[in-house]
C-alpha cells in the first residue's frame, strides 16, 4: 500500500493525533474522511487538507454505519482506518469524594475500546470487498492504545483499562481478518502536546517534559501521522503493537 493511493477513514480527525494524521495523509495525496463529533472544526479541518467529514459518534453503530457509507460515497473505497477519536478521566478507584464514578468508567470504556471496535469491525467489512494488492492485501486498520495500557498511573483505572483492551484485541483481529487480507495495528503514544496537554501551565509541561528520556519533551502529534502512515505502506507489519514515546516508563 502507498499512502498515495490511500482511502483513509480518521476517527478523531478535528484534532490532536487524529488531525495530524489527517494532515499528514493528506499531505501524501491519500484521500481522506474525518469521523468527529466535532462537526464545526471537523468540516474546517476536512476543507482545509480537501478531505471529507462525517459527524460521527463511534460508540453508535448507526452513526458508523452512516459515515462509512458516506466515506464510501464520497472515495469510493476505504483500504485504511485510523482510530484516535477517545477521552481520559483523571479519577481514582476511591477518592475523597468517594468511589469513582461508574458512569465515568462505562463511558471511558464504550468510546475508547468499545468504539474503536465498532468503527473497525464495519470498516473492514468494507475493505474486504477491495480488489486485493500483489500481496493480498485490501486494507489495514490502526488502533490508538497509550502506554497506560502497559503502566497506567494512578487515577487511570479507566483509562488504563480501555487502552488495555485496545492491546488486548490487536492480534486476535489480526488473526481474525488475515483471510480477508486486512492488517491490523496499534499505537501506543507517551506524553503528546494535545489540545488536552496544551492546556496545562508551561511548567506543567515541562516537568512532563523532563520524564521522558530521550529525546527529553513531549511528543509531537506529527510523529504519530508520520508512524501511521508508515505502518499503512510497511505491509509485513501486522498484529504488533508499537510504543511511541521516548522510552518513557511510568509510575
Amino acid at each position: 500500500m502507498h499512502l498515495s493511493t490511500t482511502a483513509a477513514i480518521i476517527t478523531g480527525g478535528a484534532s490532536g493525533l487524529g488531525e495530524a494524521t489527517a494532515r499528514h495523509f493528506a499531505d501524501q495525496g491519500a484521500q481522506v474522511t474525518i469521523l468527529d463529533r466535532d462537526a464545526e472544526r471537523g468540516t474546517q479541518v476536512a476543507a482545509e487538507i480537501g478531505g471529507h467529514f462525517a459527524k460521527t459518534d463511534v460508540t453508535d453503530e448507526a452513526s458508523v454505519a452512516t459515515a462509512i457509507t458516506h466515506a464510501m460515497d464520497k472515495m469510493g473505497r476505504i483500504t485504511a482506518a485510523v482510530n484516535c477519536a477517545g477521552i481520559a478521566y483523571g479519577i481514582k478507584t476511591v477518592g475523597k469524594d468517594g468511589p469513582h464514578p461508574l458512569d465515568a468508567f462505562q463511558r471511558t470504556i464504550d468510546i475508547n475500546l468499545v468504539g474503536t471496535f465498532n468503527v473497525s469491525r464495519l470498516a473492514a467489512a468494507e475493505m474486504a470487498k477491495n480488489e486485493p494488492e500483489a500481496d493480498g492485501g485490501r486494507g489495514v486498520i490502526i488502533n490508538t492504545a497509550s502506554i497506560a495500557a502497559f503502566d497506567g498511573q494512578k487515577g487511570q483505572a479507566a483509562y488504563a483499562a480501555s487502552k488495555g483492551g485496545v492491546v488486548g484485541m490487536t492480534l486476535p483481529m489480526a488473526r481474525d481478518l488475515a483471510s480477508t487480507g486486512v492488517r491490523v495495528m496499534t499505537i501506543a503514544p507517551g506524553i503528546f502536546m494535545t489540545p488536552m496537554l496544551a492546556g496545562l501551565p508551561e511548567e506543567v509541561q515541562q516537568q512532563l517534559a523532563a520524564d521522558v528520556p530521550n529525546p527529553a519533551r513531549l511528543g509531537d502529534p506529527g510523529e504519530y501521522g508520520r508512524l501511521a502512515g508508515f505502518i499503512v505502506e510497511m505491509g509485513y507489519l501486522n498484529g504488533e503493537v508499537i510504543r511511541i514515546d521516548g522510552a518513557l516508563r511510568m509510575r
